[in-house]
């Protein structure tokens, strides 16, 4: 099967987030399954990929891109990696910017972006049998390739991974920047403004999200940001696939970040993990301390996080024993409560208000209980990463976290983690405090930890899920 990805990032070249981890290990994954798939992405070239990627990329094709009364060139670069054909839309113009996202002409940016996409496959001799575009920023590539294009035997998934940002923008710029037709508009109008988000679900033939419980949950209104009778009146082409991690680069065996010692539920061989605790409480300054339960969050401190749960119910958590670690930036108020909770507690809190991938690993692999408490999380990488490091997680039951993270049953021994129902601070309180009379329980705290670090969030169970859905639509 020949298949392009359409997303705006992919993971070692541009991340911002979860969309780059899955366009950086899905692909290659899908390629993996079978030596016959022709796997190809294609995002922009944006100004922070590293010149280490860009000195290895060719150039693929060169062309100009009608967008309305604009013209603009693009140069089609390419370069393979793990099986994956890569191409990267280039033009200085549009992504020689600062931000991946956020610049005042995002929607004209990603418009030209999926123009390009889809008008350089007869120029790279390439014609898929699926374009899968992802979020908004590639949903214009399905629109394009349907009411522009003539790829009759070409079907398209488009990939929800956060329905909050749905690529909104006022009708009377349909023909000026989108470079569409007034006929286009009842497929992309929605709530008196274009809705590209709405106009790929209507257009494509496979509408996934990133998590079984999340297809389901968007199709409410507390979930759905608007959207919830569009999902709802398209659920018959609408299915769940939850996302993997890369288990070779998040491996507390091998990892070279981590400095307490490698550890393995594989090899049976735990020590480095009371290594790691130790070497993460002397760097952030906290007392050793093997018998103080050490509480982690790595997360963007915004609302939909949990946060507020966590503001109000923390304090009363660290009169304990525990010592607490968030990293992460976001909402001003966040970061300052953090700040005063770190004051207040200078012995057992630490506040790291800053993105830090190397120092996020090795919170993983010292913290002992892992906390999200999410008010909504469409998929989740972090839950799982935790586990993979030994952390265990403690998750209220949405989206992707219901599908990773199932209870531990103290009298089966089964499940690999804590999670709590409502959105409410005193169930938040009441998981945590599960996890803590666990953690005090050494019998029951090792199987715990066993029991997540041998959980298979690998990609190839998601590719092969993916591979059967492909299918089905032919």
């Amino acid at each position: 099967m020949k298949i392009l990805y359409v997303g705006g990032e992919a993971v070692p070249f541009v991340s911002t987030g979860g969309l780059g981890d899955v366009l950086g290990s899905l692909p290659a994954a899908i390629a993996k399954e079978s030596s016959e798939n022709d796997v190809r992405v294609v995002i922009p070239l944006h100004s922070k990929i590293p010149s280490v990627w860009k000195d290895k990329m060719t150039v693929a094709a060169s062309f100009d891109v009608h967008l309305a009364w604009r013209v603009q060139h693009a140069d089609i670069m390419k370069l393979e990696k793990d099986g994956v054909v890569y191409y990267f839309v280039a033009n200085d113009y549009y992504f020689s910017r600062n931000n991946v996202y956020g610049e005042y002409d995002d929607g004209e940016r990603y418009a030209f972006f999926c123009k390009a996409a889809v008008e350089m496959l007869p120029r790279i001799g390439f014609t898929p049998d699926v374009l899968h575009a992802n979020d908004w920023q590639a949903a214009l590539s399905i629109i394009y390739l349907r009411k522009q294009q003539n790829y009759p035997n070409t079907r398209t998934v488009y990939t929800i991974h956060n329905i909050e940002y749905q690529g909104k923008f006022p009708t009377a710029i349909l023909g000026d920047v989108f470079s569409l037709w007034n006929t286009d508009l009842p497929e992309l109008e929605y709530d008196g403004c274009i809705n590209l988000t709405k106009g790929a679900i209507v257009c494509c033939d496979k509408l996934t999200t990133v998590s079984q419980r999340y297809s389901e949950e968007i199709r409410t209104p507390y979930y759905a940001y608007g959207l919830a009778d569009i999902i709802s009146a398209y659920a018959g082409k609408t299915c769940g696939i939850v996302n993997g991690i890369d288990t070779d680069y998040y491996n507390p065996m091998t990892d070279p970040v981590i400095c307490g010692g490698h550890y393995s539920a594989k090899y049976h061989t735990f020590s480095g993990k009371a290594g790691n605790k130790a070497a993460l409480q002397k760097e952030l300054g906290l007392p050793v301390d093997p018998d103080k339960p050490l509480i982690a969050m790595v997360t963007r401190l915004v609302p939909p996080k949990g946060l507020d749960l966590v503001r109000a119910m923390l304090g009363e958590i660290m009169q304990g024993e525990s010592q607490f670690v968030v990293l992460g930036t976001g909402e001003h108020d966040y970061e300052e409560y953090f700040r005063g909770l770190e004051n207040y507690y200078p012995d057992k809190v630490r506040a790291l208000l800053r993105f830090d991938k190397e120092l996020s690993r090795k919170i993983y692999a010292g913290a002992d209980v892992f906390l999200m408490p999410s008010q909504s999380e469409p998929c989740g990488l972090s839950q799982m990463i935790a586990c993979r490091y030994g952390a265990v997680p403690v998750v209220r039951e949405t989206g992707g976290l219901y599908d990773t993270i199932k209870a531990f049953d103290e009298t089966t021994g089964e499940g690999n983690g804590v999670t709590f129902y409502a959105f409410s601070p005193y169930e938040m309180k009441d998981a945590v405090g599960r996890a803590l009379k666990y953690y005090y329980e050494k019998p029951l705290w090792k199987k715990l930890v066993k029991n997540a670090m041998n959980s298979d969030f690998s990609w190839s169970a998601s590719a092969k899920k993916y591979m059967e859905m492909y299918n089905s639509m032919f």
